[in-house]
């Protein structure tokens, strides 16, 4: 699979929290985003704009989106999907509750789709609501809270696929979802795996780098050479690709502990430059190896 990456593209609106990054997130003037759609199997799509990758299957028993980007986007987001099905959005499944995830819920939620979550991602959205903090550039309403929620796992029967759902206790948050389209044999992963640059690990919201590592082994159980994995950010994925990206944060994590076991303060890691050589490759969008190392740091030191 191609490593070629957008840059822009990733991260676009994850919180930033006190123990992630510090980086500032410039949002894009959304009537210059395309939104690209890219044809998967049995009706099952990606399609990319700005923010999270979306998840589409459609058929006769109507569209099921996994994520819905920006609310600025729904309307190209529901061109891109008037070519693929007459059908309307049936069910919005949020993979958990960030902006560039959730933002079209409210567009949707007007439209009569059903919008799903795991209960823990209907609890982050309320508390962002009632704070005013959430990053959007709409104002978040009831409309776009989940209606439908669920503790550990749910099934879809639709346009003759098995759509496993099932959370991850702690990953890029706690309250994440995995995706399976099992007759197809295509993974949504959300933001538990990004493919190409460092991930955003939300360890205010119960995030942790040794969810994420240990989660990629129970996915590849279910995987084989020929699963197509949406990510949450990046281009279409394989097993093989997951594999190395575990490898990438299993040695990120093994030098920040090893550090940290060194009696090493946060800011001596960082000055230190200890994942400076892997800055070339996965530094490429607005997390560098600096906001990798504290996330990493914070990580560990509670969980």
């Amino acid at each position: 699979m191609n490593r070629v990456f957008p840059r822009g593209l990733v991260m676009s609106a994850c919180l930033i929290s006190l123990f992630s990054v510090t980086a500032q997130v410039v949002m894009p003037d959304f009537n210059k985003i395309e939104v690209k759609t890219h044809a998967l199997r049995n009706g099952i799509y990606m399609l990319e704009g700005f923010g999270g990758n979306i998840g589409v299957s459609v058929g006769e028993d109507g569209t099921l989106l996994v994520d819905d980007q920006y609310a600025p986007l729904s309307a190209k987001v529901l061109d891109a999907l008037s070519k693929l099905s007459p059908n309307k959005v049936k069910y919005v499944l949020n993979t958990h509750h960030h902006a560039d995830h959730t933002g079209g819920n409210e567009n949707f939620g007007k439209r009569g789709a059903l919008i799903v979550a795991h209960e823990g991602a209907r609890e982050h959205l309320i508390q962002e609501m009632l704070a005013e903090r959430r990053p959007s550039t709409a104002p978040l309403s009831n409309v776009a809270l989940p209606v439908l929620t669920f503790n550990d796992r749910m099934t879809f029967h639709l346009n003759g696929e098995t759509i496993e759902v099932f959370h991850v206790k702690s990953a890029h948050t706690d309250s994440d979802v995995v995706v399976y389209f099992r007759n197809s044999n295509i993974v949504h992963t959300g933001d538990t795996y990004f493919n190409g640059v460092y991930p955003f690990i939300d360890v205010k919201s119960g995030g942790s780098i040794n969810g994420m590592i240990q989660l990629y082994s129970q996915l590849v159980e279910i995987m084989n050479e020929d699963t197509l994995i949406i990510p949450g950010h990046g281009p279409v994925s394989d097993i093989e690709e997951m594999r190395s990206y575990q490898a990438l944060l299993s040695d990120i994590r093994d030098r920040v502990a090893k550090g940290m076991k060194n009696g090493k303060s946060l800011d001596e890691l960082i000055n230190e430059n200890i994942l400076d050589d892997l800055d070339s490759v996965w530094g490429q969008d607005f997390v560098k190896s600096s906001d990798m190392i504290k996330m990493t740091y914070h990580s560990l030191s509670i969980r």
